[in-house]
């Protein structure tokens, strides 16, 4: 009993607050609201979460390269598997390009830090899964859509795939992880006032990043290609976790990087999926109906998950 009130208590508050932007959606929030709001988590409030966290860390002593290997092995194979048979088994080949951005891609920086802090109060050195997946993340689903989108040519894809390089080198999160490792390289102190201030903002990241989750959702979208959808969504909630956490047990990995894991591969697909599929001329719809369904059944798929990885030992 007291495992299952800890997966609970690590995942209802989560999502209680993505239910409560989905409300205050349907009666204050705007559009514009939650567009600036993602766009301040984005390039604001979680890179400073994540510097502060890595900045008073020691990653000198605690940097654990086998960790960030074993986050980028497990999102590369997972990419390659899931493209392989979505070739083999899939019959409408526009579908493709979304389905496995959408299954395999996760909301990883967002949702996986606000698991963390939620659970441990700190993420300690999990941001080190985001160097290992998010820019594979990135290359991969401009590769994937680029060779299934509708209308594609060899220079249109290796310029999207070099934009994709360059966005991952500009990206807000990976500038805050890159600044962090190496203020706490160097000791960095930094004035009380300082501190202060960077927590206040830091603060905000989970709570609003929840918020815009919530009040993008659309039960609309979830009734569009349900079929696929769902075959999308299970391998996302589902098989991957199945697959890769016995291998991370394994490996010896606990606690704050054991949870980063459980939502790099387990976690809902990100929005900023439709939003690439949609400009890559995919097939947008698909990829909106794996986010909804994803984000709803996550809440029991992450659950369950969390609650086995508490009962054999592997969060404390």
């Amino acid at each position: 009993m007291n495992n299952l009130i800890y997966s609970l208590n690590g995942t209802v508050p989560i999502f209680a607050v993505m239910v409560l932007g989905y409300l205050l959606k349907r009666t204050m929030l705007t559009e514009e609201f939650v567009s600036v709001a993602n766009k301040f988590v984005f390039c604001v409030a979680l890179p400073v979460m994540v510097f502060e966290d890595l900045r008073t860390a020691d990653i000198s002593g605690k940097f654990d390269w086998r960790f960030v290997a074993f986050c980028f092995v497990a999102t590369v194979l997972s990419f390659v598997l899931i493209w392989l048979g979505a070739e083999l088994f899939m019959k409408d080949k526009t579908m493709i390009g979304s389905f496995v951005q959408g299954s395999f891609r996760s909301s990883a920086a967002v949702l996986g830090l606000a698991f963390i802090k939620n659970i441990y109060g700190d993420v300690g050195l999990a941001p080190l899964m985001i160097i290992g997946a998010v820019p594979f993340y990135n290359v991969a689903s401009v590769v994937v859509l680029t060779f299934r989108g509708r209308s594609q040519a060899g220079a249109e894809g290796k310029a999207g795939i070099k934009k994709a390089c360059i966005n991952i080198l500009k990206n807000p999160i990976i500038i805050g992880i890159i600044l962090g490792c190496i203020a706490s390289l160097v000791h960095l102190k930094l004035p009380v006032m300082a501190v202060k201030s960077l927590e206040l903002v830091e603060r905000t990241a989970t709570p609003l990043a929840l918020l815009a989750i919530g009040a993008g959702f659309t039960f609309t979208s979830a009734r569009k290609k349900r079929i696929p959808a769902l075959w999308g969504t299970t391998i996302k909630l589902v098989l991957l976790p199945v697959i890769t956490l016995p291998f991370a047990m394994l490996c010896g990995f606990h606690n704050q990087e054991m949870l980063a894991i459980l939502i790099m591969i387990g976690g809902p697909a990100t929005v900023s999926g439709y939003i690439m599929a949609k400009e890559m001329n995919n097939d947008a719809e698909l990829s909106s109906c794996i986010i909804v369904l994803s984000t709803l059944l996550s809440a029991f798929t992450l659950t369950f998950f969390i609650f086995l990885l508490k009962c054999l030992g592997f969060l404390k």
